[in-house]
């Protein structure tokens, strides 16, 4: 089974790497930046058309606003940029927003943060998967007739993509990144340049239908909470930009240094994106609305339910290229590509926060330890796993899931600062040089306003977006914050009650006598080598116990051992009900109850198979009775193997696993030039 197992393995994820080899997997900047800006990268996808679908509640007078929103979010992302950038310079082990709430507010928030986080990145994958389908899905219509099993498919490939590591799943990643970025890039030049120059006419798809306002002519408070609810939806273009503090450690030397270049460029690039689709969305006029078949009109009648709204920068690039052109069909290539591999952030972000939360005892110990290709394959198994779920639940409908998007990750933006704001203070207290001094004063004037902006935006989310399904992210931080408040406090009880104390205690005291007691269920080879090693460990006491199920039996044995002349007393139990567990346990007990300070010593004889099956056949008493005894104190348990015959096939088999490769496992080094043998000569 091993074989069979680890060529499928090997094959998919390639050849296990040495610890030592750790090294060879750090990143350049120029790969950093599609692993861990790929989200927010790609997240200029359908921000822009989240922020319109919520506009067009109030109908198309409301677009106008756009533009605003555009400029709000702008200023945020610089804002988040700029904080994140003294993070980086402070906390470079890794840690991010977790090691940053920890250390300066305390473990509560540092775990409420690593809970919103969790969740994000959860959303994270649910949500760039599910709209990359649905880009895909306009060109064809077979993906979006299947989407949740598309979805999960997509969410399998990832998986096993980055299970091969995180510098080959980036060399992978980096080509669609920036072929999209490219794209977008290019559509924005030559769309201004149609626009202002060449003084073209350009229109979306859309342009020539309607909206049907589900709320006509807002005013006052009305307007001023559904512009809000929109720059919150237009935030989504913040999600992933903590995923660079949080991967510190992946890049190359100095770390430091080149994470905060990595964070600037993907805030510069980012920016650009988003305005310019926003703008040319005007442009062009594109149509959005939150239930198109009802909301969008054509020619006065509703579209109806076989409409399919396109992405906005679908419609915005079908207006600048050309519906059907070369770059309209490279574009939404690259943008379904790319929105698919944006949940790399998470692939990187989630595994990585999950080991240091588990080296912290609030997560298993099993998502600490790094896999054959040194990655955290269990912490990537497992948000893939919440991943696929969701996607189910929620039928991979991107406009769903949304809603339950950026609450998390504004937690942690806002606690994170607040925490930076307490560093740079505590600092200050002890620092006496003036140069130092103004560098540290203005990082916290930095991480000041970061803090109070993210605070502002993380109410206006929590206000806008509660109702329409934020609650079930919030629900999902208070599960993770509890499910690891009760791991750490398992862990904390058992350290506690493992620990070495400083006196001696009764563990240190050495038992006054040790009663050995062999297992009997017949006279034969595995008995007698049970007999013959229990001898050799010279016990106080030695004694063969067996059960009477059957007295004829009982009989014979009793005769065998006496002809025999073994010299060891044989204790024969009764068991009317023919139970042979529960009568060997009271005996035990009993031994422990009257001699408390006697270690009891029990010795199993057991057969050695060679074949799954024949275990269904044989030592299925003795695993019951090793069961139990596990259980009572001061009791030890020890198995005598016998190996029949058939236990050589299994130790063939274990011959060839070691002397068999899996392909990719060995790798050859250079053939050494052999000398020639001199040619023999012919008598």
């Amino acid at each position: 089974m091993s074989k069979l197992t680890d060529v499928p393995k090997r094959i998919l994820i390639g050849r296990a790497l040495r610890s030592d080899k750790l090294g060879e997997t750090l990143l350049p900047k120029r790969i950093a930046l599609p692993v861990f800006a790929s989200d927010p990268l790609s997240s200029v996808a359908y921000a822009p058309g989240e922020v319109l679908l919520v506009l067009s509640v109030a109908g198309l007078s409301a677009y106008h606003f756009s533009p605003w929103i555009a400029l709000a979010v702008v200023v945020l992302m610089f804002t988040v940029v700029a904080s994140y950038r003294q993070n980086v310079h402070a906390y470079p082990s890794g840690g991010g927003d977790y090691e940053v709430a920890t250390t300066n507010l305390g473990p509560k928030a540092g775990l409420t943060v690593a809970s919103a986080l969790l969740v994000d990145y959860v959303l994270t994958v649910a949500v760039s998967i599910s709209s990359g389908i649905e880009n895909l899905g306009s060109a064809v219509p077979f993906i979006v007739e299947h989407k949740v099993a598309s979805a999960v498919a997509v969410i399998l490939l990832l998986t096993l993509m980055n299970l091969r590591g995180v510098k080959e799943s980036g060399s992978l990643f980096a080509i669609p990144t920036y072929v999209f970025v490219a794209g977008v890039f290019i559509m924005i030049v030559w769309g201004a340049y149609k626009g202002i120059v060449l003084d073209e006419t350009m229109k979306a798809p859309t342009a020539d239908f309607e909206i049907k306002a589900e709320h006509q002519g807002l005013a006052g408070f009305a307007l001023v909470f559904l512009l809000l609810r929109a720059f919150s939806s237009g935030c989504a273009a913040l999600t992933g930009v903590e995923a660079i503090s949080n991967g510190v450690p992946a890049f190359r030397k100095p770390k430091s240094k080149n994470a905060a270049t990595t964070l600037a460029l993907m805030g510069g690039l980012a920016v650009t994106m988003f305005c310019g689709i926003i703008f040319l969305a005007m442009a062009t006029d594109v149509r959005m609305a939150e239930k198109p078949a009802e909301d969008l009109l054509h020619n006065g009648v509703p579209v109806g339910e076989g409409y399919v709204q396109d992405p906005v920068i679908s419609q915005v690039a079908a207006a600048v290229f050309g519906d059907g052109t070369f770059f309209f069909i490279v574009l939404a290539a690259a943008t379904a590509l790319v929105l698919f591999l944006a949940a790399n952030t998470a692939y990187n972000g989630f595994p990585l926060l999950g080991s240091i939360l588990a080296q912290d005892r609030y997560l298993p110990r099993q998502l600490h330890t790094r896999g054959d290709r040194l990655t955290f394959s269990n912490g990537i198994v497992l948000l893939a796993g919440a991943a696929a779920l969701l996607v189910w639940v929620y039928g991979a409908d991107s406009t769903r899931l949304i809603q339950l998007y950026i609450v998390g990750v504004f937690v942690s933006f806002t606690l994170s600062q607040i925490g930076m704001v307490r560093h740079w203070n505590r600092h200050l207290a002890t620092e006496r040089d003036p140069a130092k001094r103004r560098h540290m004063i203005r990082s916290r004037a930095i991480n000041a306003f970061g803090a109070f902006f993210t605070g502002l935006v993380l109410v206006v989310v929590l206000a806008t977006k509660f109702t329409h399904g934020a609650w079930v992210a919030l629900l999902g931080m208070v599960i993770f914050y509890g499910t690891m408040t009760a791991i750490r406090r398992h862990y904390d009880s058992v350290a506690d009650e493992i620990a070495a104390a400083e006196e001696r205690p009764d563990e240190y005291v050495r038992p006054s006598r040790v009663r050995s007691v062999v297992l009997v269920s017949k006279l034969h080879k595995p008995t007698l080598r049970a007999l013959a090693y229990a001898k050799l460990l010279h016990a106080h006491e030695l004694e063969a116990l067996t059960v009477s199920v059957d007295p004829a039996e009982t009989k014979a044995l009793k005769e065998e051992w006496e002809r025999r002349g073994i010299n060891v007393p044989l204790k024969i139990l009764d068991s009317p009900y023919r139970e042979i567990t529960r009568p060997v346990i009271e005996y035990v007990k009993n031994i422990r109850r009257e001699s408390p300070r006697d270690a009891v010593s029990v010795y199993i004889p057991e057969y050695v198979v060679g074949h799954w099956y024949e275990h269904l056949l044989h030592n299925q008493s003795a695993l019951r009775l090793k069961g139990r005894l596990l259980f009572t104190p001061g009791v030890m348990v020890t198995s005598v193997p016998y190996q029949l015959q058939s236990s050589e096939a299994a130790k063939k088999r274990a011959r060839k696993r070691q002397e068999w490769n899996a392909p990719g496992s060995v790798r050859r080094g250079p053939v050494e030039k052999r000398q020639k043998e001199p040619a023999a000569k012919n008598n």
